[in-house]
């Protein structure tokens, strides 16, 4: 009797704790001081400005896990896309954005803070 009590305790715990975010979902402070919010959107995850000149405007989507993404990213000044890849680690996101192919003379990468 106790024992089944013990694991209904356990299934109800998991069935009501809430989902953990994937650690690219939140607020993050870019290198110009803007606020870009990456949050989930039909199976991948969409960055949006939250402040600055450009504010509201969809500027990236990226798939992945665990730390490792890629898809584009959308320079909002000139409105051109390129392909890229963002990689987490701690509070920070490395996010590299290339033309063609990914090489350190091909690409420009900017480093932001989890808020």
């Amino acid at each position: 009797m106790i024992r089944k009590l013990i694991v209904a305790g356990a299934l109800f715990a998991a069935l009501s704790a809430p989902a953990l975010a994937d650690p690219i979902e939140g607020n993050w402070k870019t290198e110009s001081g803007e606020t870009a919010a990456i949050s989930s959107c039909g199976g991948a995850y969409c960055v949006t400005l939250k402040t600055g000149k450009h504010a509201g405007k969809r500027i990236g989507k990226m798939s992945g896990s665990n730390g490792n993404y890629s898809g584009t990213m959308t320079d909002p000044a000139d409105d051109k896309t390129y392909k890229g890849d963002a990689k987490i680690t701690g509070n920070k996101i490395r996010l590299r954005g290339c033309v063609l192919v990914c090489t350190p003379l091909t690409s420009k990468s900017q480093t932001w803070a989890k808020l």
